[in-house]
Order: C-alpha cells, then sequence, then structure tokens
C-alpha cells in the first residue's frame, strides 16, 4: 500500500517531517460530506480494512452505533466544519466488529481562499493502553466497593499528614462524607489528644516504614465518642521517603469497655473485696472513661424498694433520698427502668413526667439528664438499676448505651455473687426448709450464751422439743403437708420465743403434719446441773423428751439420771439386737401349733421369734421387736424369721413330719420392698418349698399404711399363691372395706376374746360376729390363746375352723415341737378325737 501523499510543492524539511509522520500516526481525510477520501497504511491497518473496502465510506461507517446515534454526533460535524479542532479519545470499530481506541485529532482542510474543503484526521492508537487502563480502573472500582462495604475506616493521608481519601465505613462510623474531611488533620479532626502520649514515637515508627498500632478514644461527627483500634501502614517510595499513610480504624468500643472494666471488677471480686467496694470501682472507672458523666448503682430488695449502693461522685444526701424508693411507672429513671426491667432514657429531667415527683432532689445539684439500665440476673429479674448522670440535656449515644450494657452485665455478676455468697452462708448456718438456725449455728450460739451464764452465774434452760406422731402424720398425709406444718411451727417458734432465746432445728428428719392441732413433747436439761457444754445438755434433754413421749405425750419432762441409766440400757439393748442379727446367736424361733377344731389334725404352725441373750438373759418381744421398729432393724429381723422358718419346715419334712404349713409374722415395713416377692420366692426356691407352705402373718396396723407400695406389694405376693393371714383381728384399726379389698385368705381372732368368752356375754357375742364376717367372706378363721376345753368347744360350736394356744401346746423350740408333733399324730394326744 503506498504511502499517504502530500504536496510536492513543499520543501524537503517538511516533506521529511510529513514521511515521518505518515510511518508513525494514522492518517484520513474526508470531504465536507464525512466521506473517506484518502487513508494512510497504518489507518486501514489498525481498523482492519483495504483501500478497496475503506475509500467513500462515510465517518459513521467507522465509529459504533451509540456515539452515530447519539446527540453529539451531529454537533461533531457542525463544529468541525465551522473551523474548531477536535481533539480527544475516540472509540472506532474495527471491520470485524471490535472496537479499537484511538487518540485523534480533527482539522479543517481549508483551500487556498481559506474555504473549508475537508476534515484531516490524525490519531494514534492507544487500545492496548486502553484496555490496561480499563482493567485498572475497574480494580480500582472494585477495591473502592471492597473498602466501602467494609465495617472498618480506611483514611490515607498524603505526606504532610493530611487527609486524601476515607472509605464509606469512615462516614457510617463518624458521620464525615468525604467532602468533609478531604484535606483536614486527622488529629485536629477525630481528637486533639490523639498522639500525645507516645506520639513522636508512633511518627519515628512511620518514617522508619513500620506500621504503627495504637489504641484511642475519638470522637465523631456529633461528638459521639468511640474506643477505637487505629493500625497505620505507612506507604514510602522508592528512596524510602514517606509519599501517604493508610490507616485502618476498628470500633472497639464494647470489647474494651468489657475489656478493662471486667478485669478491674474481677480482681476485686478475686480478692473478695465486699461487694460495695466492687461497684464503687465500677463507678469510678466508668467515670474515668466518659469524664461527662457522674454514675449511681441502686440495688432491688423483695418487696420492690430501692437502696443505694454506690454513687462515688453524688452527694450523700441523694442517696439518702432515694433509700427505700419504691418502683413503679413514674419513679424517676431508675424506679421506672427497675419496674419496666427495660432501659429508661431521662433527656430532660426538667420536663419529664417520670420525675414530677423527684426532680427537685436532683435539679439544685447540676445535673439534667439520667439514663439508666436494670440490672438483671440471669433468670431475667431486676437485681437493681446502674444510672448515667449528665449536666447537660441529652440525647443516647452509643458509646453511653455500651457503657449502660456492659456495666450492668458486671454488676450483675456482683451482685449475683454476692447472693451466692448469702445463700451458702444461709445453707450454712441455716434449715433449708424452716429458716431457722441449724445445728451448727445453734451450737455456736448456745456456747454463747452458756459462757455468758457461767460468767454471770446465772441458770438457762435446754428444751428438746419433738412433735409427736410424726410416723403416722407422714404415712397418712404426706410429707409436703409434714412440711408446711412443720414450717407453720418454726415461726410461731420465731413469734413465741424472745429474741435473746436460741432457737434452731437439729436435723433434716421427716418432721411431718396433719391438718389436726399438733402436739409436742418437751425434754428439759438445766445448766450446770445436768451439764455444762451444749452437746450434753443437748443429749439430755433428748432424752427428757424421749421420756415425756414414753409418757404419754403432749407433755414435758425433765433430765434426770435415771433417764441416762435407762437411755445406757436401749443403746446396749440395740447393739445386743445388731450383734445377735449379724451372727445369729441367741435369736431363735419357737412354733405353736394349730389345730383344725373339725378333726383335730395339725393345721399349721406359728413361728415366734424369742431372744435370750449371754448378758441380759431372756428378752422379751414387747421390748425387741418395738425396738427394732425405732431402730430400723425390722425389715432384717423379718428375713432372718422368713429364711429360718422355711429352713425348719424343710427339715421337719425330711424328716417325715407332715406340717401343711409354717407362718411368719411381717411388719408392715417390710411390705414397702418392692423387691420383697422375690426375695421370698428365692427363700422358698433355696429349701425346696412351695408358696402354698408359707402363710405371711400381717397386722391390722397395715390398713393405715399409705405407702403407696405396701398394697402393691401385698397383692403381688398374694398372685404368687402365698397365703396372707390378718392377725389380731378385732383390736386394732378393723374396717370391713378394708378387709373386702385386702387379699387376705384368714383372719385371726385376738385372744383377748377368746379369754373371757366363759364369764362375758358381749365377748362371746363378738366372737360370733367374727366368726360370721369370716364365713360370709369365705375367710378361715383361727381362735388365738384358746387356754381350756371350754374355750375349745365353745369355738367349735360357733363354727371356729382353726384353733391355737396353750390349751394344745405353749411355743416350742424347734426340737421340742418335732416331738410333740410326733406324739400328736401317733395318737398319744387325741384332741378332738371324741368331740
Amino acid at each position: 500500500m503506498a504511502a499517504f501523499s502530500f504536496d510536492v510543492s513543499a520543501s524537503a524539511a517538511d516533506q521529511a517531517l510529513l514521511i515521518a509522520l505518515d510511518r508513525a500516526m494514522l492518517i484520513a481525510e474526508f470531504d465536507v460530506e464525512g466521506i473517506l477520501r484518502r487513508a494512510n497504511r497504518n489507518f486501514l491497518e489498525a481498523l482492519g480494512y483495504s483501500e478497496e473496502t475503506a475509500l467513500g465510506r462515510h465517518h459513521r461507517l467507522f465509529c459504533q452505533p451509540h456515539e452515530v446515534y447519539s446527540a453529539a454526533y451531529p454537533l461533531f460535524w457542525q463544529r468541525l466544519l465551522h473551523g474548531q479542532v477536535f481533539s480527544n479519545l475516540c472509540e472506532r470499530r474495527h471491520a470485524d466488529g471490535s472496537s479499537r481506541w484511538l487518540e485523534a485529532t480533527y482539522s479543517a482542510i481549508r483551500n487556498p481562499d481559506q474555504q473549508i474543503v475537508g476534515v484531516i484526521k490524525i490519531a494514534t492508537d492507544i487500545t492496548i493502553r486502553a484496555a490496561l487502563e480499563a482493567g485498572l480502573h475497574e480494580r480500582n472500582q472494585r477495591l473502592a466497593m471492597a473498602t466501602d462495604a467494609a465495617d472498618a475506616s480506611i483514611v490515607m493521608c498524603d505526606q504532610a499528614w493530611r487527609i486524601v481519601y476515607v472509605n464509606a465505613g469512615f462516614t457510617r462510623m463518624f458521620g464525615w462524607s468525604q467532602e468533609d474531611v478531604i484535606g483536614r488533620e486527622p488529629v485536629a479532626l477525630l481528637g486533639a489528644h490523639l498522639f500525645t502520649e507516645g506520639g513522636e514515637d508512633a511518627v519515628t515508627g512511620l518514617l522508619r516504614g513500620q506500621t504503627v498500632h495504637r489504641e484511642e478514644i475519638v470522637h465523631g461527627r456529633d461528638d459521639q465518642r468511640y474506643w477505637v483500634s487505629i493500625a497505620t501502614q505507612p506507604v514510602l517510595d522508592s528512596r524510602g521517603s514517606l509519599q501517604q499513610t493508610v490507616s485502618l480504624i476498628s470500633d472497639i468500643t464494647r470489647p474494651k469497655l468489657h475489656e478493662v472494666l471486667q478485669q478491674r471488677v474481677l480482681e476485686a471480686m478475686a480478692h473478695d473485696q465486699p461487694l460495695v467496694d466492687v461497684l464503687d470501682l465500677v463507678c469510678r472507672e466508668v467515670e474515668r472513661i466518659a469524664t461527662d458523666v457522674a454514675t449511681s448503682i441502686l440495688g432491688l430488695d423483695e418487696t420492690g424498694h430501692l437502696h443505694p449502693l454506690a454513687a462515688p461522685h453524688l452527694p450523700k444526701s441523694y442517696g439518702e433520698a432515694l433509700d427505700g424508693l419504691e418502683i413503679g411507672a413514674f419513679a424517676g429513671s431508675c424506679g421506672t427502668a427497675a419496674y419496666r426491667n427495660e432501659p429508661v432514657m431521662g433527656d430532660d429531667i426538667e420536663r419529664d413526667p417520670l420525675w414530677a415527683d423527684y426532680k427537685q432532689l436532683i435539679l439544685p445539684l447540676g445535673y439534667r439528664a439520667c439514663w439508666s439500665s436494670p440490672i438483671r440476673a440471669p433468670e431475667g429479674h431486676v437485681l437493681g438499676t446502674f444510672a448515667l448522670y449528665f449536666k447537660e440535656k441529652m440525647q443516647p449515644t452509643s458509646f453511653h448505651e455500651k457503657l449502660l450494657d456492659t456495666c450492668s452485665h458486671l454488676c450483675a455478676i456482683a451482685m449475683e455473687r454476692e447472693q451466692a455468697r448469702a445463700r451458702i452462708r444461709h445453707l450454712a448456718f441455716y434449715d433449708s426448709l424452716t429458716g431457722l438456725p441449724n445445728r451448727s449455728l445453734l451450737l455456736a450460739k448456745a456456747d454463747q450464751v452458756i459462757a455468758i451464764a457461767q460468767r454471770e452465774k446465772r441458770s438457762l434452760s435446754v428444751l428438746f422439743i419433738d412433735l409427736d406422731r410424726f410416723k403416722q402424720v407422714n404415712d397418712s398425709l404426706g410429707h409436703n403437708a409434714g412440711d408446711e406444718l412443720l414450717c407453720s411451727i418454726a415461726n410461731c417458734f420465731k413469734q413465741e420465743f424472745r429474741a435473746s432465746d436460741v432457737v434452731g432445728r437439729l436435723s433434716g428428719d421427716e418432721f411431718v403434719a396433719v391438718l389436726i392441732a399438733p402436739t409436742a413433747s418437751i425434754g428439759i436439761a438445766m445448766f450446770p446441773a445436768d451439764g455444762r457444754d451444749m452437746e450434753t445438755l443437748i443429749q439430755h434433754a433428748d432424752m427428757a423428751m424421749y421420756e415425756a413421749k414414753t409418757s404419754g405425750r403432749g407433755c414435758f419432762r425433765f433430765f434426770s439420771h435415771e433417764m441416762n441409766k435407762l437411755a445406757q440400757e436401749r443403746l446396749r439393748l440395740e447393739s445386743a439386737l445388731r450383734e445377735a442379727l449379724r451372727d445369729g446367736r441367741g435369736l431363735q424361733l419357737q412354733y405353736q401349733p394349730q389345730i383344725n377344731l373339725k378333726n383335730g389334725k395339725i393345721y399349721g404352725a406359728e413361728a415366734l421369734a424369742r431372744w435370750k441373750h449371754a448378758e441380759l438373759g431372756d428378752i422379751s418381744p414387747r421390748n425387741f421387736i418395738p425396738l427394732a421398729e425405732e431402730c430400723g432393724l425390722i425389715s432384717e429381723f423379718g428375713r432372718w424369721a422368713l429364711d429360718e422358718a422355711c429352713r425348719q419346715l424343710s427339715q421337719w419334712r425330711a424328716q417325715g413330719l407332715e406340717i401343711p404349713a409354717v407362718s411368719v409374722n411381717l411388719s408392715p415395713t417390710s411390705f414397702h420392698n418392692l423387691d420383697l416377692p422375690r426375695m421370698i420366692i428365692e427363700t422358698l426356691a433355696r429349701y425346696q418349698l412351695a408358696p402354698a407352705d408359707l402363710t405371711l402373718e400381717i397386722t391390722e396396723s397395715v390398713l393405715l399404711d399409705t405407702n403407696p407400695t405396701t398394697f402393691k406389694t401385698i397383692h403381688e405376693i398374694h398372685a404368687l399363691g402365698f397365703r396372707l393371714s390378718m392377725d389380731d383381728f378385732g383390736t386394732g384399726y378393723s374396717s370391713l372395706s378394708y378387709l373386702r379389698r385386702l387379699p387376705v385368705s384368714e383372719i385371726k381372732l385376738d385372744q383377748s376374746f377368746v379369754a373371757d368368752l366363759e364369764h362375758d356375754d358381749t365377748a362371746r357375742t363378738l366372737s360370733e360376729a367374727v366368726i360370721r364376717i369370716g364365713e360370709s367372706l369365705r375367710l378361715t378363721v383361727i381362735a388365738e390363746g384358746v387356754e381350756n376345753a371350754f374355750q375349745r368347744q365353745m369355738l367349735k360350736a360357733q363354727g371356729y375352723d382353726v384353733a391355737q394356744g396353750f390349751h394344745y401346746s405353749p411355743p416350742l423350740p424347734a426340737e421340742a415341737f418335732a416331738r410333740w408333733l410326733a406324739d400328736h399324730q401317733a395318737g398319744e394326744e387325741d384332741v378332738d378325737a371324741t368331740g
């Protein structure tokens, strides 16, 4: 392609310049209509055309459509044809449809008469540079978007320490726009105190290219304060000179407040400082951080009244005026915050209706605003309030709200800790149910009282009080009712006893009560006659109380040394019984036969416990059975009796003796054990016996046993095939409705009725009634205590099935009973053969 031709009349120098221009630039000539008349090689190659396809085309065919159809395009040509020069970046269309960027100058061509006859375009192809610049621009835009989206503030300063750029995060944090801050110094803008401490070291570090980290309290546009972390990075040129600084500013107000305050508060608590000292420390730390406020902490009691705990810079008279303030809907900022359980911001005390009744207390002190926040326990209830007082009328700021939030949390920790310590002290020295002093505190107080009495040479009384029949009441009404009664009695003690008296509860035993008037048994020991220390006096008063119970309850007894002797004997007897159950020595079962009145044959044998101690001699069941009940050995005693009776029955049968069954007495408490049926089955299996071989005797007192497991266990035992016998029928709490519900197989007429059959018509009538009851319920009726032939004949005539008593045989040891039975079965003693 030929070079662009120029005027041949030009000088050689001009020709050389034009040739060089042709080689370096893109040159094109258009007529006044915009038609391309000539173009050099650079132009054609840049846009991808040949001379044949390019010449004669209109200028707009080389432009992008958006430019051609814009309003500026016609004006562009009009201005050129009026002689104006146009220089700019131009986007031109390549022959393949892509874009090319040209840095072009358009100038009008004039003829010798100065008429415009065309337009010449001289341009440079900058497509590659434009692409790089576009990429850089896009990158900068993305970077700017990223910095604007960041929560942190970014500030760029020049070498003169003046702001040249801030991101949107700076505006969001501090309130200033870019236009507000460009050209200003950060120190003057955010706070004159910046870099006052260690400022020279910070500047030196930046000049050396080091990143500088600082934590400062700064101010925003509305004078709101922030605790910030500032990380400043220097930008140095190739010679190491500072050109710019880039600072990243993060809001650390909340964590910093929490860190500083928490550290101080926890240190104070770790050193076991009193609550008021810890709260005073919180107030002083807040006032050090926020110098424009005065602080106050109030505690809330259980009755809804506030009490001052800390207020270092408020007059003491103001706290005294607030002491006992009742919370409510119009009780100032603090009283209302505690009432609502939410923050209350009183920004104008003088006009705030919440302060109508209280503003005369605070306005003379120069305070015009008060913001208060409730101090909440973890469960949400209010423990107190934390308040900030201001000299000026102010709206809440986030800085002060964060202070309130942080301090309320720390105050809650301190107040909860104090309450926990109080609860621990109370648990350590007071009974949890009644609130009376427990044994530890009782002894401590009593020791003091005894010391005073000893010093003043006067006497005092120690009363051991125990409510009567707690066991029966507890079983019938339940533990909750018992607890309620015990609390009522404790309240009576608190009201009736003098403040100088010492009243306490010794233990957490299951005291109970019923909706009846309770009585009490009181034991009294005197100082110094009955003891010179509290432990001894309590021990002796306890003995006297036990004597009061055995004397009929509802009375009092003074301690005597005979009581001590009896208590020692009882303790010795209890210890001996435990040893006997442990090794089996001295305990034995004796057996009394039960005879069928119709045919004289053996019906069964009742096992009766006997105890002969090596030193104490024979001990009556009337003594050791109640003792076993009282000291919790009765269940163990029942297991021993059951095992021994089954073992003996198995041995007799191995000897060829025909004994249909053996009867064993069980205490009602034995049926509290849900495992009793399994234990009985295992015992029978151990001795190869069947359930029909064993009869379990229960007393009528089981009818009053309200333990939910009792009747369940009884029914389970009956379902396994065991016979149940109601012993001593007619002497206790006989109830036909209960008897109908119990799965008993037999009832035993008590011997007291049998003894009077010869002389008492009433006794005969009652025994007649009992046998009729048995017949109606299809129960076997056994008469106990038969001692002569008249009684035997009378009972047989009334229809009784079985009899037992001394008329046949007293209770016998196993060997003697075997001999008696062998003689009986051999016909040596035919009790009923002839009728």
